[in-house]
């Protein structure tokens, strides 16, 4: 298990934008499992449907790319103070089933799928209490900065 303390050394988000509040399971090599509590005072619903604060798929992608991000970092034991960066190379499939709002947990699970050549592809879905609100096929490069 990481908390978030931990989770920062692996990924160089900082708040606002970092998505994983908790790893809950990582198996090197095989999978991940964390979560991202959804707060009423998320700085993304002032702008998106304040009335109606929706919580942006864009955004729930993103969380599943940190939470891939994490596993990747484990797996290869890099860290970014090592002068690593996992980035986006591609997004496949992406699938929205349920609207996430305020108070929910969004639990996010990820795959290893492949790697070839630092390319990483993922297998993805986010859910909250068992059901499915996001899955998509997320694809990062391992990156020397």
């Amino acid at each position: 298990m990481m908390d978030v303390r931990e989770i920062r050394k692996y990924l160089p988000h900082r708040y606002p934008f970092l998505l994983v509040d908790r790893v809950l399971e990582l198996e090197e090599g095989k999978y991940i499992k964390g979560y991202k509590n959804i707060s009423v005072n998320e700085e993304v619903f002032n702008g998106h449907f304040p009335d109606v604060p929706i919580f942006p798929g864009v955004m729930i992608v993103e969380a599943l790319a940190q939470v891939s991000g994490i596993l990747g970092f484990k797996t290869l034991g890099q860290k970014p103070e090592d002068g690593y960066l996992y980035l986006f190379g591609g997004i496949d499939n992406v699938r929205f089933k349920r609207q996430v709002v305020p108070g929910d947990r969004l639990q996010l699970e990820s795959e290893v799928v492949s790697e070839r050549r630092g390319i990483w592809k993922f297998a993805c879905k986010a859910s909250v209490e068992g059901e499915l609100a996001a899955s998509a096929n997320v694809l990062c490069a391992v990156k020397k900065v």
